[in-house]
């Protein structure tokens, strides 16, 4: 027997395919959403999946104002943050800051699912969250996903 041609093939960034997806929030749970999308921008549904490089796709979100949370999330779930003065920490529940902007919701949940480093950042720059349902990604022409008949 060969043993070479058992080889592992790691991807990089030349050898990596990126496709344009477009997922539909309409209805969809907010962690359940975030955690499918977070996997699709990693690329942990491709074959070819390697921890320390950008190989998953670039992935637009449309109807984030149709969005779910379960339970008494939108009155208690709260988003916190800090100005960096004393005293400063501020508050937002999920309905102020959905009223503010829906997508914010969305992103936060996702970004807070990718790696806290330099490829976290890089790969929270292939998330595209609108409102509604017209998105400035048409050129691209993304192939539309059901969230649904993803593990």
């Amino acid at each position: 027997m060969n043993t070479l041609s058992y080889k592992t093939v790691s991807a990089n960034k030349a050898t990596v395919n990126k496709e344009w997806v477009l997922v539909d929030a309409d209805g969809q749970t907010l962690g359940r959403l975030a955690s499918k999308v977070a996997k699709l921008i990693r690329g942990k549904y491709k074959p070819n999946y390697t921890p320390h490089v950008d190989c998953g796709d670039n992935v637009v979100i449309i109807n984030a104002e149709k969005i779910n949370l379960t339970g008494n999330k939108w009155a208690d779930k709260s988003y916190i943050r800090h100005t960096g003065y004393p005293g400063g920490q501020r508050s937002l529940t999920a309905t102020e800051m959905f009223e503010k902007d829906p997508t914010r919701l969305i992103e936060k949940a996702v970004k807070g699912m990718l790696p806290k480093n330099k490829l976290g950042s890089a790969l929270y720059r292939n998330l595209y969250v609108y409102a509604g349902t017209e998105h400035g990604q048409e050129a691209q022409k993304p192939k539309t996903i059901n969230l649904n008949d993803l593990k």
